[in-house]
């Protein structure tokens, strides 16, 4: 039992930096371009590159973590994203930093998936599953919530390059750890690998990704934009040509026949979504229309990452007690009721009402993740954990990216003065979010699955969806 989690501690560890790294950077973006003479394009791939290459080798990552052994992959991937760190503090210049921006991002793509598909396969009761994929997923939600805050602290005491050095000593801990306490886990029957899927995955994911990035700036309707909507849809289709054909797909078509497994990747755009768009309106409001330091700033958002902490884990045990229904309902109205008080918002608004309203956000964000996370995991074999921690996780830096992009387009050349009249129609969406979840609340039992009482893996009724 204490091994167990001992286990859970050692991947939340590293999944901690994942989540980090995905918001901590933003906050020291002014300092970081004063450093390296970066203009505003340069700052946007600094934070770009990372999440294109994490998008797009999510799946992959899994899938190869099932074949040739989970702990493998995660360590590589502990190594990987622990040296383009260092080379990230280290960077002369704009070109150095971006390319290892890009390394971080295939490194915290074998961490993810495979932390998850590690913890799933070592709780094999379902109910104690639940509760570790909350502790898993309160890890996650803190980790992205407190980037604002971390790094904020972390530049005001040592400058931008602090922001990657900190990983460093965290990397070799999470190294010596596994080696120590977490044990090799792979699929029992090794699925051939799909290197066509594989290739046309990480087409869609990271084209669909630059395409919700490069918006803005390009225009929606502009040349750029057109061609990517072809190639994206183009590369989509061709997947699912080739996943229907194939023995063993990387993705399996008919996951998304189940409502459930659906529902849950649905669950995971809307809600990333609305933190993504969440984590950029504040940051621009309260430094540019209030005045605010980055520190101050994380300050105002530390509401946010403080009901993420508390209200996870107790998403966890209601999950395992009760399904998933009660905590995405929980999840969805209070996404709901904190956002739309800042549907309103205005440059004297009050900060306490701002803090409380981020507070409502985060503890929606908190019940959300636990039981998306066990009802994508939990309905599959657990051989497939890392293919389905890995279509979960795109499906949260889809969403994230889909956040970012309309509500940095909703925002972009608002003056100060207009900038708190700007964030009101991406506060409207964070609601609408929010409704969303609990639309996801109704669909996530509707499989009618039943649990093994040994692996907790869902029984299905027939070989053919066995076999998916």
């Amino acid at each position: 039992m204490e091994r167990r989690w001992t286990i859970l501690a050692v991947c939340c560890l590293s999944l901690f930096l994942v989540g980090l790294d995905t918001t901590i950077v933003n906050v020291g973006l002014p300092a970081i371009g004063a450093g390296l003479g970066l203009g505003t394009r340069g700052l946007e791939w600094t934070v770009d590159a990372y999440t294109l290459a994490f998008a797009g080798l999510l799946v992959s990552s899994g899938a190869l973590a099932d074949r040739f052994g989970r702990r493998r992959v995660f360590r590589l991937g502990l190594v990987v994203f622990g040296a383009a760190s260092a080379v990230c503090a280290l960077a002369p210049d704009a070109a150095v930093l971006v390319a290892a921006r890009v390394a971080q991002g295939v490194g915290a793509s074998m961490l993810s998936p495979v932390a998850l598909a590690i913890v799933v396969n070592v709780m094999t009761d379902a109910r104690e599953r639940a509760r570790a994929i909350g502790v898993w997923a309160a890890v996650f939600g803190v980790s992205m919530a407190a980037g604002p805050l971390v790094g904020g602290a972390l530049v005001a005491a040592a400058g931008w390059r602090s922001l990657f050095w900190i990983n460093v000593p965290v990397v070799a801990a999470a190294l010596v750890l596994t080696a120590v306490f977490v044990p090799e886990s792979r699929a029992e029957r090794p699925r051939r690998l799909d290197a066509p899927g594989q290739a046309l995955l990480a087409l869609v994911a990271s084209g669909a990704v630059a395409v919700l990035i490069e918006g803005p700036r390009v225009g929606w309707a502009s040349p750029a934009a057109l061609t990517g909507y072809g190639v994206v849809a183009v590369a989509a289709v061709a997947l699912g040509r080739v996943e229907t054909r194939r023995d063993e797909p990387l993705i399996d078509p008919r996951l998304f026949r189940r409502p459930s497994f659906a529902a849950a990747v649905a669950g995971a755009v809307a809600v990333f979504a609305a933190l993504g768009a969440t984590l950029l309106l504040n940051t621009l409001y309260l430094q540019h229309a209030r005045g605010l330091s980055p520190l101050a700033t994380g300050l105002v958002t530390l509401p946010m990452a403080l009901a993420a902490t508390v209200c996870a884990p107790l998403s966890g045990v209601l999950t395992g007690r009760h399904g998933p229904r009660p905590p995405l309902l929980l999840a969805g109205g209070l996404l709901t009721a904190g956002a739309l008080p800042l549907t309103l918002l205005g440059d004297r608004t009050d900060v306490r009402l701002i803090a409380l309203a981020y507070l409502l956000i985060g503890a929606g964000f908190g019940f959300a993740n636990a039981p998306i996370t066990d009802t994508a995991v939990g309905g599959l074999p657990r051989a497939r954990a890392g293919v389905a921690g890995g279509i979960t996780s795109m499906a949260r830096q889809l969403g994230s990216a889909v956040g970012v992009a309309i509500a940095g387009g909703l925002v972009a050349g608002a003056a100060p003065a207009r900038l708190a009249e700007a964030t009101r129609p991406g506060w409207a969406l964070v609601a609408g979010c929010g409704l969303l979840v609990l639309v996801v609340a109704v669909v996530s039992s509707l499989d009618g699955r039943k649990r093994d009482p040994v692996d907790g893996s869902a029984r299905q009724p027939s070989r053919r969806a066995q076999a998916v």
